[in-house]
């Protein structure tokens, strides 16, 4: 093994170990070129709730290193949450977080020349991701470590009670926040299957991740170690010259899909890995998950597909236990960070399996298509929407539209009680260009379920826990002139999700006339990181990926 450091010309070698030595390294270790150094990629802060127990985390991933021969070396990235974020205008900022974040890496990794293996840690919603596009991007031999879900002492369903007596105005913003936090009851990944969990979950079906490294809960012996034996993998994988494109494949880019709609995961996962397949030169589209996603139950029932939590699912035994339970359907010969094949993992890692959380394929509840792809003629290159969470008597649906250029409208409608029943509430030109930013609209898909019958058609995104008839991700969006920016007040909407439709009951008449007088809609950006994504940014359904 040639360390990266020992690469470089001699001068510079010299005074980078310097450099090095200053900030605390052991010269011994820098000397010694059996010792590989291993930068520690972290994203903890004290703001984000999935995000605070990743000090202590790197503590036992450096042990890992250090009791593998090698040296870590510990360096931070951004980390934003997306639960505070939510319902107003730093919405914007998450989903361009992810480039920053993968810029960053890359800058640190590759800038400073000296790493030869990378463990990255991260847990929510736009920071798995990024550091996976940021993996895949330096392509050094590399891990990801989460904090795990946060125990919940009350069920889903009891949470959403809460908020709904809130918004009601029969308890007070006191009753909200303690009755909160029996729910998130302490750091760690919100309980709820949404685009954190599911992202983890990902990692590790995309052998990218320990076995058992989604859900361990947070704060728990299991947490820790598991962190410390990621630090000894990395030093191995080194060592092996394992690295993410060994790893993440297109056989593992498939696989991922299926443990997806397996779990009936969040649908931000539909822009997360079209981007992170760009990074590896491999395809992701909508089309190819369509494909497999309807033929492949739904065999989860973790909220918003059911009423229990991440932890359960943990519980029944956890990702090895679902990627068992479809491992017929899986590339199981593909390599993981442990330096074996997925199918040798499994041999090992499946604990236990508990049938009344993690269903055969052929029972049957287990129904296929919980995420599907929309065309029509308001979604001309796709929409997307969970059909596990709409309920049976929304999968065929019509409603008259209300249309609103921006989520704040559409709070402002509904705090004047001016959206009735039957509403297709449309919100548009909140897509990656015309936020800019592609906010998630999950507060608008909470309030909405107060009001019977409705649905929620946007160009935006949701949160995987965001569940009712909730149709979004939708391509062309309205800044582009699609045909989502030329539906009116008192348009008839239909869904038919049987048959993955979408229509606008508009002639093509009617909306060449309107085009005729249509011009964007422009959102103040708030600022120039904005101001550059709007310009670089691509489309969703390519995964919203800045533009080369």
């Amino acid at each position: 093994m040639l360390r990266a450091i020992d690469k470089l010309e001699p001068f510079q070698r010299a005074i980078s170990k310097a450099h090095l030595a200053a900030a605390g390294v052991s010269v011994d270790s820098l000397e010694n070129p059996d010792k590989p150094l291993i930068a520690i990629a972290n994203s903890w802060n004290e703001v984000c709730p999935g995000h605070e127990p990743l000090r202590q985390l790197a503590q036992e991933v450096k042990k890992g290193v250090l009791e593998a021969g090698g040296e870590p070396i510990e360096f931070n990235t951004i980390g934003m949450c997306d639960g505070i974020a939510q319902g107003h205008a730093g919405m914007r900022y998450c989903l361009p977080s992810r480039e920053v974040i993968a810029d960053s890496c890359e800058a640190m990794i590759v800038g400073e020349g000296c790493f030869d293996g990378v463990v990255y840690l991260g847990s929510c919603d736009k920071i798995i991701p990024g550091m996976l596009m940021a993996a895949a991007r330096v392509n050094l031999p590399s891990a990801l470590v989460t904090c795990g879900p946060c125990y919940d002492e009350i069920r889903p369903s009891e949470s959403k009670a809460l908020r709904a007596r809130f918004l009601a105005g029969e308890i007070t913003e006191r009753d909200v926040i303690e009755g909160t936090l029996r729910y998130y009851t302490g750091p760690g990944v919100c309980p709820f299957l949404g685009t954190a969990n599911t992202m983890a979950c990902l990692t590790e079906g995309l052998g990218m991740m320990l076995p058992n490294g989604a859900l361990w809960p947070s704060s728990t012996s299991q947490r820790r170690f598991s962190a410390r034996r990621t630090g000894a993998a990395v030093v191995e994988l080194v060592r092996r010259d394992i690295r993410p494109s060994d790893i993440m494949t297109q056989a593992a880019i498939d696989n991922a899909v299926r443990l997806l709609a397996s779990i009936g995961g969040s649908l931000n996962a539909l822009i997360h890995l079209p981007a992170l397949a760009q990074e590896l030169g491999l395809s992701c589209t909508w089309a190819q998950v369509a494909e497999i996603t309807s033929r492949t139950p739904v065999i989860c029932n973790i909220v918003p597909n059911g009423d229990i939590s991440c932890v359960n699912l943990y519980k029944a035994g956890g990702i090895p236990a679902v990627l068992k339970t479809i491992e017929g359907d899986l590339d199981a010969s593909v390599m993981t960070v442990t330096g074996h094949t997925l199918a040798e993992n499994l041999e090992t890692s499946v604990l236990r399996c508990d049938r009344s959380v993690i269903r055969e394929q052929d029972d049957p509840s287990s129904v296929a298509n919980g995420i599907q792809v929309l065309y029509g003629n308001l979604a001309p290159e796709g929409a997307l929407v969970k059909t596990s969470a709409v309920p049976a008597d929304q999968h065929v649906w019509s409603g008259t539209a209300q249309v609103f250029d921006s989520e704040d409208e559409a709070f402002a409608a509904y705090d004047a009680h001016a959206i009735k029943p039957g509403t297709a509430v449309v919100i548009r030109y909140e897509g990656p260009k015309g936020g800019p930013g592609m906010k998630e609209l999950h507060r608008v898909t909470e309030i909405m379920k107060g009001i019977p019958n409705s649905a929620v058609i946007t160009d935006g995104r949701f949160s995987g826990a965001s569940g009712g008839l909730s149709v979004g991700y939708l391509c062309p969006e309205a800044y582009e002139g699609s045909p989502i920016a030329l539906v009116e007040d008192g348009d008839v909407i239909r869904v038919d999700l049987p048959n993955n439709r979408i229509e606008l009951d508009v002639s093509d008449e009617e909306l060449a006339r309107r085009r005729e007088t249509w011009a964007p809609v422009i959102h103040d950006n708030g600022g120039r990181l904005l101001a550059r994504y709007a310009a670089q940014v691509g489309s969703a359904k390519t995964g919203a990926v800045l533009e080369r």
